[in-house]
């Protein structure tokens, strides 16, 4: 059987990483991570390791129903590096921590993805979204 390329076990990597988050799946999302994973939170803390990673899912599942789609991946073609861009659509359901009280406050907005891949595990995720623009919307509702 023929090994997948570099690229294509990069995109499989990322494709499983999102459909565990849209399955709210924290353990299996952690499963596809290298042990000392850099996570960059978006506007916040540099967090590093699966422990401290999996301790974020959590919190956000616990705070937030949300679900990801429209997505488009760019990939290096040795698979180092890759990006992902897609729609968040969630629901603030508890308050989370330096965050205004959720009521229920529904959302819509794009979000993005950085990582640094070795051997079909994950090394670095830097999230990115419009924190402002999460904050109008859930100031709206």
């Amino acid at each position: 059987m023929e090994r997948p390329s570099p690229q294509a076990l990069a995109l499989a990597t990322l494709r499983a990483y999102y459909d565990a988050l849209n399955r709210h799946d924290p353990v299996a999302a952690v499963a596809l991570l290298d042990e000392d994973v850099v996570h960059e939170v978006n506007q916040g803390p540099r967090e590093v390791g699966r422990a401290a990673f999996l301790e974020f899912l959590q919190r956000m599942e616990a705070c937030y129903s949300e679900h990801l789609s429209d997505f488009r991946f760019l990939c290096a073609q040795d698979g180092s590096h890759a990006a992902a861009e897609y729609t968040v659509v969630g629901e603030y359901i508890a308050n989370d921590i330096g965050m205004p009280p959720a009521q229920g406050q529904r959302y819509r907005m794009p979000g993005a993805a950085f990582f640094t891949l070795r051997d079909g595990r994950i090394r670095r995720v830097s999230d990115h979204y419009n924190l402002q623009e999460w904050f109008s919307q859930v100031a709206q509702a």
